[in-house]
């Protein structure tokens, strides 16, 4: 444990928030104590972290991932950087990353960090060069770096799930996207706090696909109704103008046109919004097609 690190980063929050060593203390323990814990002469205390950690505004788990890390900062910079090139699709940037820094130390020698790298191997080995089997067996390295029982999942685990769930779909291997997205799903009901809140609407947008794949229409409506619930809930936009088009696309695919077309012109509003407005063209002409033959008002 670095424990010069972890009282440099206490004491760098402490200036920002602008508190005296002696007001950080208070009720804690003592201005001495504080001094020592910022020097690295001493660790405090599990308990005394977590006080000292709640007054800074930061979770605990923060000073611990400092201690066991160094360059903390640097490696939230590329995890960022990871999740930017995920969610943009740039699959090339991906790539170039993680070959940047998988033999890095500090990627090799932590577990969670080295995780990381592996997952992100496992989604560009299928996404840039379409090798699923690759990919699978990156994926269940990443995976079983910290998965030690069947009972729980932790949340980047579930994470991890999604991207393999995501690639079945993408190969129509649909009973096994259903059967790893209905466990995540599962799993994730398990989980005490959720960090991220887009992980339930994608693990339920991408459930409701293979439903609709597999001719289970009134099953994915019921998905998607649900996960937009949980968007509302969470105030969340992500993913919520997918949720309203794929629930529109299920009611035209069992011939409800009417409720389809509420759930489109929703879409399309959001993807507006969004300005996405190659999709919303989309859904638009579509609206304007069922007009033309009668489908609608």
């Amino acid at each position: 444990m670095d424990f010069f690190a972890v009282g440099q980063k206490i004491k760098e929050l402490r200036k920002q928030i602008g508190l005296s060593q002696e007001e950080l203390a208070s009720g804690i323990c003592t201005q001495a104590q504080i001094s020592k814990i910022e020097k690295g002469d001493v660790y405090p205390y599990a308990s005394t972290l977590y006080l000292i950690s709640q007054r800074l505004g930061v979770d605990v788990n923060y000073f611990f991932d400092i201690g066991m890390t160094p360059r903390l900062d640097y490696v939230e910079e590329v995890i960022y950087q990871l999740k930017i090139a995920r969610r943009t699709r740039n699959y090339e940037e991906m790539q170039q990353i993680v070959k940047a820094e998988e033999n890095s130390p500090l990627f090799l020698q932590n577990k969670k960090n080295h995780q990381l790298i592996l997952w992100h191997k496992g989604i560009y080995e299928y996404e840039k060069n379409k090798d699923l089997d690759k990919a699978i067996k990156f994926i269940n390295q990443a995976i079983a770096i910290t998965h030690t029982t069947d009972k729980i999942y932790s949340e980047r685990e579930l994470e991890i799930l999604s991207s393999l769930g995501v690639m079945y779909v993408a190969e129509e291997q649909y009973e096994n996207a259903f059967a790893l997205l209905r466990k995540a799903l599962d799993h994730l009901k398990a989980l005490p706090f959720l960090t991220d809140k887009t992980l339930k609407t994608r693990l339920s947008y991408n459930f409701g696909r293979v439903l609709t794949r597999l001719v289970r229409y009134e099953e994915s409506i019921a998905c998607c109704q649900d996960a937009i619930k949980w968007c509302l809930q969470h105030d969340q936009l992500y993913a919520l103008a997918d949720l309203h088009y794929h629930l529109g696309y299920n009611f035209e695919l069992v011939g409800n046109f009417d409720e389809a077309k509420e759930y489109l012109e929703k879409s399309a509003f959001l993807f507006t919004l969004q300005k996405n407005h190659t999709f919303a063209t989309f859904i638009n002409k579509k609206l304007d097609s069922w007009k033309n033959e009668m489908k609608i008002n």
